[in-house]
């Protein structure tokens, strides 16, 4: 997917950009087409060619008037043009004329599997779980085994499908996803379930956290269906069993399972094409990580928050956690290589500055084309535990995976649903969360960058919450960026930035009864960096903590929310002075036009 791009320049894209927003605001062609395999109607559907861009109708206004593009006092509600059945922001349309550089809003169209496509690869049938031995329905039998055997099977074949008939299968065992190429596939999840009978502490051991205390990293890692590379996923598992709590990134659990591929010369934030020292090692489709360190006075860090007067004002030194994260690393394929010329499948998300040593490296090698789909992960139903002290009964977690997938899959009676741990260029679609109630119903941590969680739903609990738990919601944290959570059913929970500074985040067109807590320990830093943008936003019991961010997140856009109040949990910026955040069409219920951003811009 990153070759399509090749033959498009950016003039030539951005020289279409105002006509197709004209037509995704106005109801032409690209707002009528819809994207297909959307919803129930896309479920095992198989591959189609890409779709061509929309074009806009003859009448669509090619370059909307230029007091649209004019920028406004930060915090005003700015003015909006109508549109179909609703108002057209003014961000919008400068959004458009400038996509891949805009201060406020963050250029997500390519988040998630393959960049965004809307349907998901149908592998052939290489196993049935059944001929390795699973059982269905007798309550009795183990299967975990003959699924993890089946699975290797596929992987050893090359890759394939691995299917799981109706019924229910128990497993005493974590489920093992660790060969490229490899789907596990029941019948739907209203058919095949399979049921956890343990948590992660009773089968790999304690978990204690790597910034010390008495805190288990179950409640932020690892998960019952495991989608992580087998040597990486071993070498956790021993970590954690010899007490040598790891990093759990992209470059192993030292950070030194890198090494440098070329080095990369100074280049602005949004530009496909970065020229390099050395291209020997470099070649169209391999994947490579963009590496950027800090320097002694945090411009890196600055940078991340949008730089001016608060953030060179802010102190960093003592934010150890979230120093700890940095260097930032950006796994992306290459495109194209040309001499020294090298084409990325997405925009940079930064600047690239001489001073944070920028370089092109390699990573651990990452799991890829994998999903899951078609079936409930249902945990034996226990309470919930105190806060940071979960036991690990996890549902399905992404960790060291790029271009991966989760397609109709529910998670029931889970401490943490679903995670993205060092995740990229992933899909998330028509994922549930249910039951007894979640610690982090979606987690995104550790450099997990370029997601998409699509059509999600967070059910209300079935049992009321102790006292001693907490609730988070849709989670993001340590410097993990353009992630995307879209069409979006939250009966709990909040928008969950968890310090560690996230930032170029999206959630758009998302119903929330805004009742949960944000967390994040004081070490880690900001809750937001740059460019949070939160847009056609529902908010039912009107709490405006971490959904109306224009007074908190610096260079962020709030669009599209209703009148809300502060209540429950209340933050103060941690930046000083103007925040540069934009606030447009504010107490308004669901009149923004284009309705959903990520898809939106995926039709720019």
């Amino acid at each position: 997917m990153g070759e399509e791009h090749v033959g498009i320049g950016r003039r030539g894209l951005l020289g279409s950009a105002a006509a197709v927003a004209a037509a995704v605001v106005t109801g032409g062609p690209a707002a009528a087409a819809g994207r297909p395999g959307r919803g129930a109607a896309g479920a095992g559907a198989g591959p189609t060619r890409p779709r061509p861009p929309p074009r806009a109708p003859p009448h669509a206004n090619p370059a909307p008037p230029r007091s649209l593009w004019r920028p406004r006092a930060a915090g005003s509600a700015g003015a909006a043009r109508p549109g179909a059945h609703g108002q057209v922001p003014g961000l919008w349309w400068e959004f458009a004329r400038s996509p891949f550089t805009h201060p406020q809003i963050p250029y997500v169209g390519r988040a998630g599997f393959r960049g965004g496509t809307a349907r998901f690869p149908r592998r052939p049938v290489v196993a049935d779980v059944r001929d390795f031995g699973a059982v269905a329905d007798d309550g009795v039998t183990d299967c975990a085994p003959a699924i993890n055997r089946a699975i290797a099977a596929a992987g050893r074949a090359g890759g394939g499908t691995v299917l799981i008939p109706p019924g229910t299968f128990r497993i005493d065992d974590l489920i093992r996803v660790g060969h490229s190429n490899v789907v596990l596939r029941g019948a739907g999840s209203d058919r095949t379930k399979l049921y956890a009978t343990r948590n992660l502490t009773e089968l790999i051991g304690v978990y204690g956290s790597r910034y010390g205390g008495d805190k288990s990293s179950w409640s932020w890692a690892g998960g019952l269906i495991w989608l992580a590379p087998t040597a990486r996923l071993d070498s956790l598992v021993a970590a954690i069993r010899a007490k040598a709590w790891p990093f759990e990134g992209w470059t192993g659990n030292r950070r030194d399972e890198w090494e440098t591929l070329t080095t990369v010369a100074p280049a602005t934030r949004g530009s496909w094409t970065v020229t390099v020292a050395d291209p020997r090692r470099l070649r169209a489709g391999r994947l490579v990580l963009l590496r950027l360190a800090d320097d002694a006075g945090h411009t890196l860090l600055e940078h991340m928050a949008g730089g001016g007067p608060g953030p060179e004002a802010y102190y960093w030194d003592d934010k150890t956690k979230l120093t700890s994260y940095v260097p930032y690393e950006w796994p992306v394929r290459v495109s194209r290589v040309r001499g020294t010329k090298v084409t990325l499948e997405r925009p940079l998300p930064l600047d690239i500055r001489a001073e944070w040593d920028p370089r092109l490296t390699t990573l651990v090698e990452p799991l890829t084309g994998s999903g899951v789909e078609g079936l409930t992960l249902e945990a034996v139903e226990t309470p919930q535990s105190p806060h940071l002290l979960d036991k690990g009964y996890n549902g399905v977690v992404f960790q060291c995976a790029y271009d991966c997938w989760a397609d109709d899959v529910v998670v029931r009676h889970v401490d943490n649903g679903f995670g993205l741990v060092a995740a990229s260029a992933c899909t998330l679609r028509r994922t549930r969360v249910a039951g007894r109630g979640s610690h982090h119903p979606y987690f995104c941590r550790e450099g997990s960058h370029d997601n998409l969680v699509e059509d999600f739903t967070v059910e209300q609990r079935t049992v009321p919450a102790r006292a001693d738990t907490q609730l988070h919601g849709i989670n993001v944290e340590g410097l993990s960026s353009h992630n995307v959570w879209s069409r979006g059913d939250m009966r709990m929970g909040t928008f969950d930035s968890h310090r560690g500074m996230p930032f170029a985040n999206v959630r758009t067109d998302i119903t929330v009864n805004n009742n949960g807590r944000h967390g994040g320990d004081a070490s880690a830093g900001p809750l937001f960096g740059a460019r949070f943008t939160h847009w056609n936003i529902r908010d039912t019991n009107s709490r405006a903590g971490l959904v109306k961010i224009d007074g908190l997140a610096p260079y962020s856009a709030t669009v599209g929310v209703n009148t809300c109040t502060e209540f429950d949990q209340i933050d103060v910026p941690d930046f000083t002075g103007d925040l540069h955040s934009r606030l447009e069409l504010y107490g308004t219920t669901d009149v923004v036009r284009p309705r959903n951003l990520y898809e939106a811009q995926r039709d720019l």
